[in-house]
């Protein structure tokens, strides 16, 4: 709710143009809309990772997903080049309901309840059905009402063309089998069996108790397979199926339109030539075997094919073999030419297989090319599809992307001091580095940004806003992981994991090359010779040399969106200084978060209570409301005037006086840790060789104002208030060990708590401080002691003389 709120205010007070350009101070910014996602796209013939909105294209090597490629251009499962998903929506729900005594689904219709549905009510089963498929793409309007109508001719062919439902190639083998393969014995047995089998289907039709039988079948028809060696296993088990079929039925064979047609053409062909005689005597010459007989035909009948004005199907083609060669009683007397066409129109889909909204569905070809798709193509394509979800789930581990998108916290506020200083800073700074948008945009793009402050001033929190904004990945890297050992940029020449890991993520950054805020992170604990290393990526040549996967590559970054953003705290927890580069430092624009920034003390002391709303449950009511609000009330809490006072929105007398309340003791808060903020930026400035007292590393930052204000209550009277405070600063004396003493009874000084003795005690420490500064600069030799023991003399004499003056002043 919270950055849902924050991101309908930026919109109305920063965006431009609708979403697309946002303002940063002077300049527009075109805005990244697309997020940090990882994809695989189809580049030059090959499968890529690409992470949106950047120049990151890397190729994939697994070797069993570019098994796959030939289903890469494929979107759907139900739909490719040759396959329409109305096709293969009929398609399937007329398998489902073909075997629907197995199914689970109870909602599963039989082929028989579907054909005597009307077209009202087939349409809605088929749009209820769809609806279950919800991967497959469908289109409601177009695809059901297609499927429907190829579902509605599938019915009427089935329920009309008998055993023609059977493919031409099984039911070729079945009659080669059953006529002229089988032995006299073995086919009387068969008939004898099932001549009790047509008994029992009479009393009991729906009877599912004859699987053994057709296995039976298939094995006698196996054994024969190698004399027919364009079987398939698949025409197999079709041919016993159907088998069982014609010999517990009427025992009519069957072929179709098609192969009859083509027969006739082909004989009229041989009479028009007056080859009837040369066919008959190669079909003779090969009276002795069947089967070469058929082979015979075949070829004559494929050589005829290719004249032929109205081609035939190679299936089609052997089942005018059988007629041509079998015009015996049992064929003559049963032949039935029977169509497996159909026509359907008023189709809505879009592909090749529809012209003119007319589809021509032929029920054999149908079937054998959607069992054909469903078998092969449609597995490849799940295979894919599951190799490609593991693929990117497995590269988004590696790469660890969730880390690059920008979030911003919710403790965040965009206050005064944003708006007014950091966001018109930032955005010249970036206008130079990225090029606003706009006639105005800059070809010499160059420079960086170095933020400066102590620890806690938003530094990191801030660009992630800035980052989040623009859409660009926000690639943090972590200084004091890489540390001072690191001097180069390739990972291998890192001491440790965790500095390879900063390193690789560095150079993924260079890899992606554009949409990208490099943000390398405590730069004071990096070594200079490291940050040398992005001075050229900082000047006009924009060029770096990195080392992404053991490849060396030299990244160009002209006229890419690319900003290079450094932060540092220039007082390190060991006391050393902070070092940048010469040549880097010239190209930076460099800006110390943690002090007042041209002139705007007004809004830096603001900013102090604007960033602290949140951290108090009372307060933390303000944050998303009016800006306007907060600074009437903070007004009100530094004058204790209302007179006059309107506020945007509604706010109780009493939810009033308590954030009146609150600000009072935030006010009186924020300018004590203004002083600690202050004096610690004095001390870290100072060299050590120059220091009249220990260093001041008590800290005065947002952190520390947040961790206060969260404490405070609207009862709390001063007393409370001054306890919370001193204990919260004593606490964080206790981290700095030695220097524990000194700051904790500085910072009682600064707050104007301090008694006489711990003055005095003060005054040791800095007094000892001063003299082992002394005795450092004469490098601790012997000499260095006389000189310690003399000061010590001086000093008691001096304080002798001191006795004998108080003594003569009160004689």
């Amino acid at each position: 709710y919270e950055e849902a709120s924050r991101q309908l205010k930026d919109k109305k007070e920063l965006f431009v143009d609708g979403e697309n350009t946002i303002r940063l101070g002077k300049h527009a910014f075109n805005v990244n809309s697309q997020s940090v996602e990882l994809s695989l796209v189809n580049r030059d013939n090959a499968m890529y990772y690409h992470i949106t909105g950047t120049s990151f294209f890397e190729e994939v090597t697994d070797e069993a997903f570019n098994a796959t490629k030939e289903v890469w251009s494929q979107s759907i499962p139900s739909e490719n080049e040759e396959i329409y998903r109305g096709e293969f929506l009929a398609y399937h729900l007329f398998k489902e309901s073909e075997t629907y005594f197995n199914s689970e689904d109870s909602e599963v219709q039989s082929l028989d309840a579907l054909n005597q549905m009307s077209n009202k009510a087939l349409m809605g089963y088929v749009q209820r059905r769809m609806a279950l498929r919800y991967d497959e793409g469908y289109v409601k309007g177009v695809h059901d009402k297609d499927a429907s109508l190829i579902l509605q001719a599938l019915l009427g062919l089935y329920h009309s063309i008998g055993l023609l439902r059977f493919s031409a190639n099984s039911r070729v083998i079945a009659y080669l089998f059953w006529h002229h393969l089988v032995s006299e014995t073995g086919k009387q047995k068969w008939i004898k069996h099932f001549d009790s089998v047509k008994s029992i289907l009479k009393v009991f039709p729906d009877s599912r108790s004859f699987d053994q039988t057709v296995k039976e079948l298939r094995l006698e028809m196996v054994e024969l397979q190698p004399r027919i060696l364009w079987a398939e296993s698949k025409h197999i088990d079709e041919a016993a199926e159907y088998l069982f079929q014609y010999l517990v039925g009427d025992r009519k064979s069957l072929f179709s339109r098609k192969a009859w047609e083509f027969n006739d053409s082909f004989q009229n062909y041989l009479k028009k030539n007056r080859s009837s005689r040369d066919f008959e005597q190669s079909v003779r010459a090969a009276a002795d075997d069947f089967i070469e007989q058929f082979e015979v035909v075949e070829y004559w009948l494929k050589s005829f094919n290719q004249l032929a004005e109205s081609k035939a199907d190679l299936d089609e083609i052997r089942e005018a073999v059988i007629i041509n060669l079998d015009r015996s009683s049992v064929l003559t007397k049963t032949e039935q030419k029977l169509s497996l066409h159909a026509h359907v129109e008023e189709m809505r889909g879009d592909h090749p297989v529809i012209v003119d909204g007319k589809y021509s569905l032929h029920y054999s070809s149908f079937m054998e090319r959607l069992a054909s798709y469903s078998d092969i193509e449609l597995k490849k394509y799940r295979a894919f599809t599951s190799l490609k979800k593991d693929l990117l789930q497995r590269q988004k581990k590696e790469i660890r992307l969730q880390e690059f998108k920008p979030r911003v916290l919710t403790s965040f506020v965009r206050n005064r001091l944003i708006d007014e200083v950091y966001l018109p800073l930032i955005g010249d700074n970036l206008a130079k580095q990225m090029g606003a948008a706009g006639s105005e945009k800059r070809t010499d793009l160059m420079g960086m940004l170095l933020l400066i402050s102590p620890p806690g001033y938003g530094k990191t929190t801030l660009m992630e806003y800035i980052a989040n904004r623009l859409g660009l990945v926000f690639m943090k890297i972590n200084g004091p992981a890489i540390g001072h050992d690191v001097t180069a940029i390739d990972p291998a020449s890192a001491s440790n994991s965790a500095a390879r890991e900063e390193l690789e993520k560095l150079n993924l950054a260079f890899e992606m090359g554009d949409n990208v805020m490099i943000y390398v992170d405590d730069i004071q604990h990096c070594n200079p010779e490291f940050l040398q290393k992005f001075i050229s990526l900082c000047d006009a040549q924009r060029k770096i040399e990195g080392v992404y996967k053991g490849e060396s590559k030299t990244y160009d970054f002209r006229g890419k969106k690319v900003a290079v953003v450094m932060a540092g705290n220039p007082y390190t927890e060991s006391g050393d200084k902070f070092r940048i580069p010469d040549m880097l430092a010239n190209r930076a624009d460099i800006y110390n978060l943690g002090d007042i920034i041209g002139g705007k003390a007004t809004a830096f002391e603001l900013s102090y209570l604007e960033n602290s709303l949140t951290s108090n449950s009372v307060l933390s009511k303000l944050n998303g409301q009016s800006q306007k609000d907060v600074q009437t009330l903070i007004k009100i809490a530094e004058t204790g005037d209302q007179s006059g006072v309107e506020f945007e929105s509604n706010h109780s007398p009493e939810e009033v006086n308590e954030y009146v309340n609150l600000f009072q003791k935030m006010v009186k808060v924020r300018d004590i840790i203004l002083k600690v903020n202050m004096e610690y930026i004095a001390s870290a400035g100072q060299a050590d060789e120059y220091r009249t007292e220990p260093p001041f590393k008590l800290q005065g930052s947002y952190r520390n104002m947040n961790k206060i204000v969260e404490k405070l209550s609207p009862v709390m009277n001063e007393e409370e208030l001054e306890t919370t405070i001193l204990s919260h600063y004593e606490n964080e004396s206790q981290t700095l060990t030695s220097a524990a003493e000194f700051n904790f009874l500085k910072f009682r000084e600064m707050f104007g708590v301090i008694s006489s003795d711990e003055r005095n005690r003060k005054s040791e420490i800095t007094e000892t401080f001063q003299r082992n500064l002394k005795l450092k600069g004469l490098g601790g030799n012997q000499m260095g002691h006389v000189l310690e023991q003399m000061e010590l003399m001086n000093k008691g004499l001096q304080d002798i003389v001191k006795v004998f003056q108080v003594r003569n002043n009160e004689a």
